[in-house]
């Protein structure tokens, strides 16, 4: 191919992609090496560069993808809103998911730890909305599931990587951004105990996940007792963990 179809066949690519396309990706799929493939790159995001591209070539998660311009984003954002609801979270779902974040990987007695009251809903709510995967088992007693951020937590705030993550005060604003604005906020609700439906005694749900739920509702921390819910206090918990390096309470004050 001459460079002109490779500059060609890559945009094509780029905007074919439903996730950002690597540079590994793209090389084959050109048939070239990745040095040709990564200076293809370059040119194609230059090109998109001037002021009137509505759309830009970003890095992202990875690999490569369409994004609309920052001075666009209100504009789009209305228009997305009229074809689909926003994702909307509860202030408790965000707060969980900037501990997991920040902590990852991190286990649920770990979270509930630093948030003080049982995450077990919230998680399972970031699961089926993909911000959150598992990442193993951490080899303590029990061999408690490990969760992280997913690329789709990368794609749904516009990181790179894990390395771009701001401050919480930064990520908190970064969050509203995403969520486009306070109507993403969804009411909070209590946050009730994820436990499988009542069964035989002794009995473990087959998915281990819901396993994993089920066992850390039957052990909620100790704070959560005397106050259930209190969001003002698991906020400053969020906070005081990350400053603290991931730290709960109890690992503080020891």
């Amino acid at each position: 191919m001459t460079p002109q179809e490779i500059l060609s066949s890559l945009e094509a690519i780029v905007y074919a992609a439903d996730e950002p396309a690597t540079i590994d990706q793209i090389a084959k799929a050109l048939g070239v090496e990745k040095a040709e493939a990564r200076s293809a790159l370059d040119l194609l995001v230059a090109a998109y560069q001037t002021e009137d591209r509505g759309i830009e070539v970003r890095k992202v998660a990875g690999g490569w993808k369409f994004y609309t311009k920052p001075q666009h984003h209100d504009v789009v954002r209305k228009f997305i809103k009229s074809l689909q609801p926003p994702l909307r979270l509860t202030m408790p779902a965000l707060e969980t998911l900037a501990v997991i974040a920040y902590k990852q990987p991190a286990t649920i007695p770990e979270i509930n730890e630093i948030r003080g009251v049982n995450v077990g809903g919230v998680i399972k709510t970031l699961l089926e909305k993909r911000l959150i995967t598992t990442a193993g088992r951490k080899e303590v007693i029990g061999r408690p599931i490990l969760y992280r951020t997913s690329k789709q937590f990368l794609m749904r705030f516009g990181l790179s990587d894990l390395e771009e993550l701001p401050s919480l005060k930064e990520f908190e604003a970064l969050a509203q951004a995403a969520l486009g604005d306070d109507t993403g906020i969804a009411p909070t609700e209590p946050e009730v105990s994820s436990v499988a439906p009542e069964a035989s005694a002794g009995s473990v749900p087959d998915d281990p996940i819901e396993a994993d739920l089920a066992a850390s509702s039957a052990h909620p921390p100790a704070e959560n007792a005397a106050n259930p819910e209190n969001p003002a206090s698991e906020t400053d918990n969020v906070r005081a963990a990350v400053a603290s390096g991931g730290k709960g309470p109890a690992e503080r004050g020891a």
